[in-house]
């Protein structure tokens, strides 16, 4: 992982430069030299939060259509509606 610090001057004049370095880890951008701001990929803020992606993220995942997925059945949970 390699960490990069921009300063705010730096991240506004090439946004691009800072998302592609937070392909390799965090990058710090600072605001009169003290850190201000950390900009991370999103698989990187879900990873670090905990955070549950919703199934549309997880079907846009690159690779996810070579997960093998098996749903649990419903089981007992469906019933016949009772319409009386």
């Amino acid at each position: 992982m390699t960490i990069t610090t921009l300063s705010s001057r730096e991240f506004n004049q090439d946004a691009g430069r800072a998302k592609k370095a937070a392909e390799n880890g965090p990058v710090f951008i600072t605001d009169r030299g003290r850190p201000a701001h950390v900009l991370l990929t999103i698989e990187d803020f879900q990873r670090l939060t905990g955070g549950q992606a919703s199934i549309i993220d997880l079907l846009a995942t690159p690779g996810a259509r070579d997960i093998d997925f098996e749903p649990p059945s419903a089981g007992g949970l469906l019933r016949p509606a009772d319409l009386g």
